[in-house]
Parts: C-alpha cells; structure tokens; sequence
C-alpha cells in the first residue's frame, strides 16, 4: 500500500487528453502473483530511501480499443507536444508505442517509475495548461527521479539505452530496470518504465472496468 498511484489514464494528463474508457478510478490492479511481486521491488526501494509510484497496470481491452481508434483519428493532437512531439500520431502503432494486444490487459505488466522520498513536490496538470515536450528537460515537473524523458514519452529518447540520455538518467534508468528484473520482471526496451512479469499467471486478455 506504501507504492505511489497516479493512474494517468484516468485523468485528462495522457497523450489522448481525456479519461479511457473503461478507468472508473485511479487505481493499479494486478494478478496477485505480479502484485507480490512488486511488492518485493517496493521492499528493497524503501530501504535505501525511495518508492516505486505507478502510472498503469491492468489496462481494460476497451481503453486498447480506444487508443487504436484515436490513432486513426485524423485531428485529436490537443497533447501531441507533451507526448509525441517527434512522431507522427499515425505511425505510433507501426512504431512500437501502442499496441492493438496490450499486455497490460493481462493484469501482470505495470508502467512505473522510482521516486526519491526526499523529493516528493510534483506540478499538478491542469486540462489545457501550455505544455513542454516530454523529451526536453523543461518538461512537466514530475516527481520521478530524472528518466530522460516524462512518463509515456512516445519518442526515441525513452529508448532504454537512448544515444541522447546523460550518464545519470542511465544510471537511473538501470537502476530501476536492474532492481524490476531481479524480483522477476522483464523490461520493454523502447520504454524505460514498462515492465512485465516473466511468468504471467494467464495469457487472457481481460476487459472488465478499473473501479
């Protein structure tokens, strides 16, 4: 219960600008194999002074379905600066940043990201706000340690090993990737805070609402 929550996909701070179908409220649900799981990862972050806070978990199938129908949307760019600034919204599926069978719908793959318990204070979003790239580091102030880049990033630099990224956010990056894998979670290479239970308990996809 110690782990951090800010489900983006059940506010209007996400690269559709609205709620998803299906997030009722801002809650991380998961299998329970995954959740004690990471619970061992909040563990050994709380020792040394930090916390994990999660951004997504279980991903109903019909916010899937939603963010495939909005890529084929033409307009709907309202959040294009602060999420994809260097991609085209119709290549973002080809490209590897959304998928049509997200693993999220599976209940063991969770988006997260390590947060330093001296450092909380973070920017609150406001529904039409100016925004910054994601990429640039006059980003919206989050309270992650420095990733590189923000939270759902669908750029390049979220690349785990980005040829752009300084010696520290690697070193971050990697220690959030070294601290996931050694509790029994796999990384996704193309974005630094997605991960997936190695041994998931079902391969269903699920559809019921987060509630």
């Amino acid at each position: 219960p110690s782990i951090m929550q800010e489900i983006r996909y059940a506010s209007h701070y996400n690269f559709l600008g609205r709620p998803l179908m299906g997030y009722k409220a801002p809650t991380c649900i998961l299998t329970r194999q995954a959740a004690k799981s990471l619970k061992k990862v909040q563990t050994d972050l709380k020792s040394k002074g930090y916390s994990l806070k999660v951004y997504d978990c279980y991903r109903p199938k019909m916010a899937v379905n939603e963010m495939k129908g909005w890529s084929e949307t033409e307009g709907c760019l309202l959040m294009r600066k602060a999420f994809f600034p260097r991609e085209a919204k119709e290549t973002l599926f080809q490209n590897g940043y959304i998928a049509l069978y997200s693993g999220h719908s599976r209940g063991s793959t969770v988006d997260l990201t390590i947060v330093n318990l001296k450092h909380l204070a973070q920017d609150k979003y406001i529904p039409g706000q100016h925004l910054k790239p994601c990429h640039q580091n006059n980003r919206f102030k989050d309270n992650s340690i420095d990733m590189g880049t923000g939270f759902d990033c669908l750029d390049p630099k979220a690349t785990v090993k980005s040829d752009e990224i300084s010696e520290t956010v690697y070193r971050n990056r990697l220690f959030l990737r070294h601290t996931m894998m050694r509790y029994g979670f796999t990384p996704y290479h193309k974005e630094w805070w997605h991960f997936t239970l190695k041994r998931e308990p079902t391969r269903k996809y699920y559809n019921f609402p987060v509630q």
